[in-house]
C-alpha cells in the first residue's frame, strides 16, 4: 500500500518537474529567439519606438474683455464614474449610504432632484453583478471643488478605489465665464476632423485661431537605465491671449435694451452694435434671435456684419456727399416734391408724408426720398455710374476685416450709364437695391460724429503672448476721412434736427438728460422677389451726447408684431434706453447722482404713501417754509407693488406686468409717483397709475 502511494507521489512530483522543464526550455529558447535570432527585428521596433514623435497640443490663449475680465478661457472639468463591478465593491454598504448621497447630490448639484438622483444611483443595482456597468456616469462637467466635496460624502470617501469604484476622468474644455453676452462674436471651439486639435469654429475663436492656438512642441520616448520615459525635445508655446474692446457693463447694457424691446415688440430678431466714436472700438454687440426651442431669445447670426436694404439710414451717405461736393450750396433752397416724381420714366418715387416741397436742410429731418434722388440725379444724372465710384472713394465699401464671423463687405453696384441705370440711381440715392450691413452703417455715422475721421471698427485691441505684446493702434478706413469738418457739422446738425427737428422723424427719443441725434430708416422686406410690404425692417442709427459726440450705435429690428412698429419706438427707443443707462452710470462723463447735496429750485419731490389718509411726515414738511429742498433717493421697498418711481414708461410697463399689475399713466418723461404706492400688498391685476414728468 505504502509502495502504492509513493509511486503516485513520484508520478506526480514528476509531471510538475517536466512541465517546469518544458516551460524553461520555451522561456530560453523565446529569450534566445529574441535576443539572438531575430535580435534585429526587435532592435527595429525598439528604435522605431524611440523614434517616435509625440505632439504636445499647446494651452489655447484667453478672450479678455477690456478691462482685463475673462470672456473665454480653458477650464478643466471632471467626470465621475463608478465601477459597480470593483473586485471589493460593497453592496449592502453603497445601499445604505444612497439615501444621504442623494439628500447630498440634489443640493449641491440641483440639476436633478432627490428623487432623481437617488433612481439615478440605484439604476445599476437592478441589473445582474455580472452585467452591471464598469463606469457608470455619476455626474460629468463638475470642478476640483465638487470632486473633493464628492469625496467627503458616505462611501465615497474611502480612498480604496476598489471598495467604491469612484473613477474621474478629466478634460479641458472652453468655457465663458459670461454665459451667452456677445457669443456669436467670441465664437466657440471644436474638434478638427484629421486629430483632436482644438481650433476655432467660429467667431474672433476662428477669426484669430492662429494666435489663439498657439505652437504645438514635440517629444520622444527616451531609453532609461531601468524604464523607457517620454521626454520633451521642444516645449509647446501657449497660445496669445487677445484683448478684446468689449466692455462688460456695456455689453449688459446693451443686450438687455436690445432683449426689453424685441420681447415687447415681439420681432423676430435684433442687431445692436454700441461703438466709441475716437477710437471705433466696438464696446458691445449683441445679435439676438426668437427662440425656436421655446421662450424669449438668444444670441444667433452675426447680423451686424450681414448685409441688407437698409432703407433711409443711407440717405446721409447721399446728404455728405452731396454737401461735400457742392451739389447743395443752399440749406433752404426749396425743391418740389408734391405726391410723387417720376424720375427716368420709371416708377414715382413717394414720401410717407405729403408736402408740396421741401428744404434741402429737412431732406433728412423728414426723410424725404423725393428730395434725397432729386439732390443726387442733379450730379449724376447723365453719369449715374460716376455715383458708384464717388461711394468707394469714401472708403466706405473698404473691407473693415473686424475678425467677426461672417463679414461681408456692401453690395453697392456700379451702375450703367442708361435709363435703367438713372432709374436704379435714384433708388440707391434713398437706400434701396444696395445691400450694407449694419456696421458699415454705423462707422460712417460715426465718421460723421468724429469731425469726418473714418475709424476702422474693431473688436480687437491687443494681443498679449510670447514675444508678440502689441497694442493694435486706430486704424483708419479709406483716405482716414469720409467728409470735412465743415461738412461733418452740418450733417450732425441734420441728424440732430431728425429728433429735436419740428417735424423730425424721431421725436419720439427726445429727452432731457441726453440728447440724440441719428436717423431712422424702414425697410420693406423681400419675399419670392418682391417686397412685403406687411413685414419691415426698421433701423436707426446715430450718436449721442448730440452737442459732443462720445459714442455712436446702430440697431436694427426685424418684423416687429405688436404695439409699436416705427422705426423711432422700435430701434430708436433702444438707442435711447441705451443712452439713458449710460447716463444713468455716469459712463457719458457726466454725474446722474442727485443725491450727494444737489437741490431743486421747486422744492423737494415728495412720494405717495401706502398710510391712508395723511402722511404726518408729508403734513410736516408741506408746512416747511417754501424755497430749496434736498433731493431725497425713495426708500426701495422689497414685496407688494414694485417701486418704478424713476423709470421710463417702457420699463415701469415691463416691471408691473411682470408682477401681475394693470398699468395706467399719465403725462411725458420718467415715473414721479404712483398709486398704490411702492410695497403696497394690493391683489395681482390691481391698476397702478403711474404720472410721469421730465
Amino acid at each position: 500500500m505504502k509502495k502504492d502511494n509513493r509511486t503516485n507521489i513520484l508520478f506526480r512530483y514528476g509531471i510538475i518537474v517536466a512541465a517546469i522543464l518544458v516551460l524553461s526550455a520555451m522561456i530560453v529558447w523565446k529569450l534566445v529567439d529574441t535576443t539572438v535570432v531575430n535580435a534585429e527585428k526587435w532592435n527595429e521596433k525598439a528604435n522605431a519606438e524611440l523614434q517616435r514623435v509625440d505632439t504636445i497640443l499647446p494651452p489655447r490663449g484667453n478672450i479678455l474683455a477690456s478691462d482685463g475680465s475673462i470672456l473665454a478661457t480653458n477650464l478643466r472639468f471632471y467626470t465621475v464614474r463608478i465601477d459597480f463591478r470593483a473586485e471589493k465593491f460593497n453592496e449592502e454598504r453603497y445601499r445604505a449610504a444612497v439615501d444621504t448621497i442623494a439628500d447630498s447630490m440634489a443640493y449641491y448639484f440641483p440639476r436633478k432632484t432627490r428623487a432623481e438622483w437617488y433612481r439615478h444611483l440605484l439604476a445599476p443595482l437592478d441589473k445582474p453583478v455580472e452585467r452591471r456597468p464598469r463606469a457608470y456616469r455619476l455626474i460629468s462637467r463638475i470642478t476640483n471643488t465638487d470632486v473633493q466635496r464628492l469625496r467627503t460624502l458616505p462611501f465615497f470617501r474611502i480612498r480604496n478605489r476598489n471598495r467604491n469604484g469612484f473613477i474621474t476622468e478629466s478634460y479641458l474644455k472652453r468655457y465663458n465665464p459670461y454665459g451667452d453676452m456677445a457669443r456669436r462674436s467670441i465664437g466657440g471651439v471644436g474638434e478638427s476632423k484629421d486629430s483632436r486639435q482644438i481650433h476655432g469654429i467660429s467667431g474672433l475663436e476662428k477669426a484669430l485661431d492662429t494666435l489663439l492656438y498657439g505652437k504645438e512642441g514635440y517629444g520622444k520616448m527616451v531609453n532609461l537605465t531601468r524604464k523607457i520615459a517620454s521626454r520633451t525635445d521642444i516645449d509647446p508655446i501657449p497660445g496669445c491671449d487677445i484683448v478684446t474692446t468689449i466692455d462688460i457693463a456695456m455689453q449688459d447694457i446693451v443686450e438687455n435694451e436690445l432683449n426689453n424691446v424685441l420681447d415687447t415688440v415681439q420681432a423676430d430678431w435684433g442687431v445692436a452694435v454700441l461703438m466709441e466714436v475716437a477710437t471705433g472700438d466696438i464696446k458691445a454687440i449683441s445679435n439676438l434671435e426668437r427662440n425656436p426651442y421655446g421662450p424669449g431669445y438668444v444670441e444667433a447670426l452675426n447680423r451686424a456684419v450681414m448685409g441688407y436694404e437698409p432703407g433711409s439710414v443711407v440717405k446721409t451717405l447721399s446728404m455728405m456727399i452731396a454737401v461735400e461736393d457742392g451739389i447743395v450750396k443752399n440749406l433752404n433752397e426749396e425743391l418740389p416734391t408734391g405726391n410723387g416724381w417720376a424720375y427716368a420714366g420709371g416708377r414715382a418715387i413717394t414720401d410717407a408724408h405729403y408736402t408740396s416741397s421741401i428744404k434741402v436742410g429737412e431732406v433728412l429731418e423728414q426723410s424725404s426720398n423725393i428730395g434725397m434722388a432729386r439732390i443726387i440725379t442733379r450730379r449724376y444724372d447723365s453719369i449715374p455710374g460716376a455715383f458708384y465710384s464717388r461711394v468707394k472713394a469714401t472708403g466706405f465699401l473698404d473691407p473693415m476685416n473686424t475678425g467677426i464671423a461672417g463679414e461681408t463687405r456692401p453690395r453697392f453696384d456700379s451702375i450703367h450709364n442708361d435709363r435703367g441705370g438713372r432709374i436704379a440711381l435714384s433708388r440707391m440715392s434713398y437706400g434701396y437695391a444696395t445691400e450694407i450691413p449694419p456696421l458699415y452703417t454705423l462707422a460712417l455715422y460715426n465718421a460723421i460724429a468724429n469731425d469726418g475721421g473714418f475709424v476702422r471698427p474693431r473688436l480687437v485691441k491687443e494681443i498679449r503672448g510670447a514675444g508678440k505684446d502689441r497694442l493694435l493702434p486706430v486704424d483708419s478706413m479709406g483716405t482716414g476721412r469720409a467728409c470735412s469738418p465743415a461738412t461733418a457739422a452740418i450733417l450732425r446738425q441734420m441728424l440732430t434736427n431728425v429728433v429735436w427737428g419740428e417735424h423730425g422723424t424721431g421725436k419720439f427719443l427726445r429727452n432731457d438728460l441726453v440728447r440724440i441725434a441719428g436717423k431712422t430708416g424702414t425697410c420693406y422686406m423681400i419675399e419670392n422677389g418682391s417686397y412685403n410690404t406687411s413685414k419691415k425692417r426698421l433701423a436707426f442709427c446715430g450718436f449721442f451726447p448730440a452737442e459732443n459726440p462720445k459714442y455712436s450705435c446702430v440697431v436694427l429690428t426685424c418684423y416687429p408684431k405688436r404695439k409699436f412698429v416705427g422705426a423711432a419706438t422700435t430701434s430708436g427707443q433702444v438707442v435711447k434706453n441705451i443712452a439713458m443707462k449710460l447716463y444713468s452710470r455716469g459712463m457719458l462723463g457726466e454725474s446722474p447722482d442727485f443725491t450727494a447735496g444737489v437741490t431743486s429750485p421747486s422744492g423737494a419731490t415728495f412720494f405717495a404713501s401706502a398710510v391712508k389718509g395723511i402722511n404726518p411726515g408729508l403734513k410736516t414738511a408741506l408746512a416747511m417754509p417754501a424755497g430749496r429742498r434736498e433731493l431725497k433717493a425713495p426708500v426701495q421697498r422689497h414685496g407688494g407693488v414694485p417701486d418704478v418711481r424713476g423709470y421710463g414708461i417702457r420699463d415701469a410697463i415691463v416691471a408691473l406686468e411682470k408682477a401681475g399689475y394693470e398699468v395706467a399713466f399719465s403725462g411725458t418723461g420718467y415715473v414721479s409717483s404712483q398709486s398704490p404706492s411702492a410695497g403696497h400688498d394690493s391683489p395681482r391685476g390691481t391698476v397702478v397709475n403711474l404720472s410721469l414728468r421730465h
